[in-house]
């Protein structure tokens, strides 16, 4: 099991890796954190859950494809909770949005990551969690204001069209668990 020292430590190294892909807008090279088999996923409201397995796919998918479309936004971690028995870090993040004037839009409510580390200190799991309606609230009014990214207006188009998107399931469906 990783020492407390070690966990902070890898808690700095992922707080950077998160503000240099923010900085790139491209979160792909964060993949690295992750185990060969490691899954990610989260809950999109009532009706479906996305679940990316395996280092791959969480990089095309979870850091790739889902993150297209928010190269203007940053997700600021305010609290970062480690528990060095379990090996298992929380992350409460702010989802933030960049609008063509300069100012800043902010998602309200509690969003976060939930990871377990192996003795390696690479990502066995990693759970997301955020306020769905705040979100679509926040994708609504960027929408009305002519904010929104063309690449994310693409992707909510491709949604809207009822085209299944790479790792999304019908609730409860997902190759593994959320929980």
């Amino acid at each position: 099991m990783a020492s407390r020292e070690q966990l902070d430590e890898w808690v700095e190294r992922w707080l950077q890796a998160n503000r240099d892909a923010e900085a790139a807008g491209d979160w792909k090279p964060m993949a690295d954190f992750y185990t060969e088999d490691a899954t990610y996923g989260w809950n999109i409201g009532p009706k479906e859950d996305v679940m990316c397995v395996g280092r791959d796919e969480i990089r095309d998918v979870a850091l790739g494809l889902e993150m297209e479309g928010l190269e203007n936004w940053v997700y600021e971690y305010q609290k970062v909770l480690v528990d060095e028995k379990l090996g298992e870090i929380v992350g409460f993040w702010k989802q933030i949005a960049t609008k063509g004037d300069g100012t800043r839009d902010e998602i309200y409510g509690i969003g976060g990551s939930w990871f377990r580390l192996n003795d390696e200190l690479l990502i066995e799991w990693q759970r997301d969690f955020f306020d769905f309606g705040h979100v679509q609230k926040a994708f609504i009014k960027l929408i009305e204001s002519g904010d929104l990214t063309p690449t994310m207006q693409k992707r909510i188009e491709r949604s809207m069209a009822g085209e299944q998107l790479p790792g999304y399931y019908p609730l409860g469906q997902s190759p593994v668990g959320l929980f």
